[in-house]
């Protein structure tokens, strides 16, 4: 009992600290923060049983995300892709057109922060750059147009920094063979989500003034004031609906016509962060007085203080979700 104690506590000590990197990898895989939780569990179940021939030729890091790899594999071999509705095809949507659901559909999850999406503090300078900009939501939705393999191979290469020979030794492939998938993944990637570049982020101040003025058009209901907070490329989307719209005005027509708020009060946003990304979780008073969740907003801003995608992410637990962004049941109304 002893012995067994003790090989607990070891391996405990050597693979926790990683727990919140793999779990940001099998979500990269996934596109679902349910299902990486499983695969999570899973990943160190299996690891447990083979961390007794585990010969360290290879890092704790490295052995940890090659059997996270393969366990994502096998699960996405009975699942379907989560896409985003604007990854659908097709144009955007009428919005004066019946909103359609389709709960068949495995859309993509937002992802909780928290420490869960930074590597661990053990882990490479590249890591921890790639980390950061590959947990955004239209690189895990370019991803989920990859073929698994792929997938895997540009994630291995691209966000940890793997060498070709250690991407092809977990998979099972050749060197070659790794170094023409990863050239069809990049290609592939490079276009339905082109890289974003560093000047159009916008500044630290740019981004405190625009969420202030995106928050208080919707607390206000100012559908004009929030139709100014996009241009006439920005997409809005609100999965398990069906459709995508494109351009201010359009937008401004979306929520005329099928927000349930109708005055100043009736919604109440409070920030969080998901996939790095600011977001707020919207509520919504009820026939009570009480505001509940009702939408889980994830945005893409500007340098020039605008809105370049706004995703509004439902779902049949938005207690449960909001909790997971650490944001609570019920809110006091606005004094």
């Amino acid at each position: 009992m002893t012995v067994q104690t003790t090989t607990d506590d070891d391996f405990l000590a050597i693979t926790e600290p990683y727990r919140r990197e793999i779990m940001a990898h099998c979500y990269r895989m996934m596109g679902s923060h349910h299902d990486a939780e499983d695969l999570v569990q899973e990943t160190y179940i299996r690891a447990w049983r083979g961390y007794a021939g585990y010969d360290q030729r290879a890092s704790v890091r490295t052995w940890l995300h090659k059997i996270a790899t393969n366990t994502c594999l096998t699960a996405l071999q009975t699942k379907k892709k989560r896409p985003l509705p604007s990854g659908l095809g097709g144009d955007a949507y009428d919005p004066t057109a019946p909103l359609l659901q389709d709960h068949e559909v495995p859309w993509l999850e937002p992802f909780a922060d928290g420490d869960t999406a930074a590597p661990a503090d053990t882990a490479d300078p590249a890591a921890v750059v790639g980390s950061r900009e590959s947990i955004r939501l239209a690189f895990i939705a370019a991803l989920q147009h990859l073929p698994e393999r792929q997938r895997a191979i540009l994630i291995l290469r691209d966000v940890l920094q793997w060498r070709a020979a250690e991407v092809a030794d977990t998979l099972d492939l050749t060197v070659a063979t790794v170094n023409s998938l990863l050239q069809r993944a990049r290609a592939q990637v490079k276009e339905v989500a082109p890289e974003r570049d560093s000047m159009s982020e916008p500044d630290e101040a740019t981004q405190r003034a625009t969420l202030e003025r995106y928050c208080a058009a919707f607390q206000n209901y100012d559908v004009d004031a929030i139709v100014s907070m996009f241009t006439d490329k920005s997409i809005w989307e609100m999965p398990p609906f069906t459709g995508w719209y494109q351009g201010g005005e359009q937008i401004g027509t979306l929520i005329r016509r099928n927000c349930p708020a109708e005055k100043a009060g009736d919604q109440i946003l409070l920030p969080t962060t998901a996939n790095g990304q600011p977001a707020f979780g919207l509520y919504m008073r009820g026939a009570d007085g009480v505001h509940r969740p009702f939408q889980l907003q994830v945005l893409e801003l500007s340098a020039q203080g605008k809105v370049d995608h706004a995703i509004a992410f439902f779902s049949d637990d938005m207690v449960g979700d909001f909790a997971r962004f650490g944001l609570p049941e019920t809110v006091a109304p606005i004094d």
